[in-house]
């Protein structure tokens, strides 16, 4: 099923257990520190989009769009929460980043604190594929073009900004990131007229916690992220 109008979000799968919708980039998942006065959140949208309670199963930066897991009752969100746990959720995620990785796979092991007043840092993993690359014609360290590529980033645990901070950790920042990104770079991209962040959460794989079938819903990017595949000629992955 698919709804979209006024401020209901996007629903990609719906039944009596859970849904996952699209969330879309800029809204606030819920209240929290990081808030700044804001009164619009994902959660109350959705509590009054469904009419019933909500249990969200994880969360997603302000600024990232994409697929957003829920469930309507107790014993569903403790059985999807489990999965989480358990590392057995796949979630692949769509980014710009600046520059060429060397590897077309590769992986960062890289220990991350847990945000603004939780210092210890625990381990965080990240797994990443590279889906294209591209050149922007804009002078870059020395170049005429600035290189760029579309990944396909896979965390393993579930950190803080993991994804920006890790790309931010071997220097193939994420475009639009403001608070991990490149300046130039995301000023580069905004006199193109992409305004937003290039992290898409593009599916979620797992289990539904009655039935047992495998799931694997699907977010398409906005107009937003699709206008920044747009200047490389790239297309949305399959």
């Amino acid at each position: 099923m698919s709804t979209t109008s006024g401020d209901t979000l996007d629903v990609l799968f719906a039944d009596e257990m859970l849904a996952v919708v699209n969330k879309p980039a800029g809204l606030m998942v819920h209240d929290s520190k990081l808030a700044r006065g804001e009164r619009d959140f994902a959660a109350d949208r959705l509590r009054e989009q469904f009419g019933k309670p909500i249990h969200l199963i994880h969360r997603l930066d302000r600024a990232t769009s994409g697929c957003l897991l829920l469930a309507f009752d107790r014993d569903a969100a403790s059985a999807l929460g489990r999965q989480f746990m358990s590392r057995d959720v796949e979630k692949h995620y769509l980014a710009v980043c600046r520059g060429w990785p060397r590897e077309e796979t590769f992986s960062v092991d890289h220990p991350l604190d847990g945000g603004p007043g939780k210092p210890e840092k625990k381990p965080a993993i990240t797994h990443f594929r590279v889906l294209a690359t591209g050149e922007l014609d804009e002078p870059a360290a020395g170049f005429p073009t600035s290189r760029h590529a579309l990944l396909d980033c896979s965390p393993e645990t579930g950190r803080f900004r993991q994804i920006r901070r890790h790309l931010k950790h071997v220097d193939h920042h994420l475009i639009g990131d403001t608070s991990h990104g490149d300046g130039r770079r995301n000023l580069a991209f905004r006199l193109r007229g992409v305004h937003r962040m290039l992290l898409h959460a593009h599916q979620l794989v797992f289990t539904h916690p009655v039935t047992g079938a495998p799931m694997s819903p699907v977010a398409a990017p906005d107009p937003g992220f699709r206008k920044a595949l747009d200047l490389f000629g790239w297309s949305v992955p399959a």
